[in-house]
């Protein structure tokens, strides 16, 4: 079944605490923070473009839902339930810190038909998190990981690359943490150079250098690969385009890409693609993938048709749904 979220950005307010590397308001291009009783009115507004039987969750993103007042919290998640209880949507997610999450907040969140939190981990390296000034160890993490699923949530553990003191050995701990700790999802952000933060000054005077294009895509590559081998649901790879991530505006430095995942899943096709051909030089091919597939198999701006001519071979691509993601079957054809 096909799943949507409305998204509801409370940034900043959100979250009290300010990471190194951090400018919510910037990162999600919303400045203006809804209130509560505007919660009602973007949501139908949502609803209306959503009736087609999918999955829909209400989703407080943006900050730290759990770092606001809990009167404030109740506000919005009051505002937010009706539409739980008429079954016009089946449940509320929110993104929260680790160090936010406590009985009485789960009990609060438990009440107004939360169903999914999502923690924003980052790192489960405690050299990595104190150098991007997270306020809290990696213990904390463990600590409400636990909470969470021992009341029944679904738990989300996100992970950023590239932090302050990581490495790709570091953040591939980060990968086997978060299946260890039993995430049901996943999301995977490279850390980017945002105009106003603490990072950006470190990188203005030499002392922090993001990853490249290149070793972002690779990692998370990688790291997609043994989420999905796990059997993790990845909800995102790279941050949601935005005006305000450009040069122009807020962007410093950093691998930031509007289309960061079709980079990623490029890079996947491009290794399937090297080994599944590697007998056909010279030949002209039938090659059959899953439908979802068709656009990789070629690669971001056709991308891997460089990698057809470096291997000398005429590729027709066609779909077929009877193929499991990453199947593909070759078979001779006469002309090109």
């Amino acid at each position: 079944m096909k799943h949507s979220n409305i998204p509801i950005f409370i940034p900043e307010l959100a979250c009290p605490h300010q990471c190194i590397f951090c400018n919510q308001a910037k990162i999600s291009g919303q400045q203006e923070i809804p209130q509560p009783e505007e919660i009602p009115a973007i949501v139908e507004q949502y609803l209306s473009t959503m009736n087609d039987g999918r999955e829909v969750e209400i989703a407080f993103f943006g900050g730290s839902f759990t770092g606001i007042p809990m009167d404030l919290q109740e506000r919005y998640l009051r505002a937010a339930f009706p539409y739980v209880e008429q079954g016009r949507v089946q449940g509320v997610r929110l993104s929260t810190r680790p160090d936010y999450i406590s009985g009485p907040v789960l009990d609060l969140l438990e009440r107004y038909g939360v169903k999914t939190i999502e923690l924003g981990a980052q790192s489960t390296n405690d050299d990595v998190l104190s150098a991007s000034g997270r306020g809290h160890k990696r213990e904390a993490i463990w600590q409400a990981s636990e909470q969470i699923r021992r009341r029944g949530f679904h738990l989300g553990l996100q992970m950023m690359i590239g932090l302050p003191h990581d490495s790709y050995e570091r953040s591939r701990q980060t990968v086997e943490d978060i299946i260890s700790l039993g995430a049901d999802n996943t999301r995977i952000y490279p850390t980017l150079v945002i105009k106003g933060t603490q990072l950006a000054k470190l990188y203005e005077i030499g002392r922090y250098t993001p990853l490249d294009m290149a070793t972002a895509v690779a990692w998370a590559k990688d790291f997609y690969l043994r989420f999905e081998e796990a059997g993790l649901t990845i909800l995102r790879v790279g941050l949601h385009a935005s005006e305000e991530l450009t040069p122009e505006k807020s962007l410093l430095a950093g691998p930031y890409h509007r289309s960061f995942k079709e980079l990623v899943m490029t890079e996947v096709w491009r290794d399937i693609l090297r080994s599944g051909l590697s007998d056909y030089a010279g030949e002209s091919v039938r090659l059959a993938v899953h439908p979802s597939q068709i656009n990789f198999v070629w690669g971001y701006q056709r991308a891997n048709v460089a990698l057809f001519e470096e291997m000398r071979v005429t590729v027709k691509v066609f779909g077929d749904n009877t193929l499991g993601k990453y199947e593909m079957q070759v078979s001779r054809c006469c002309g090109k």
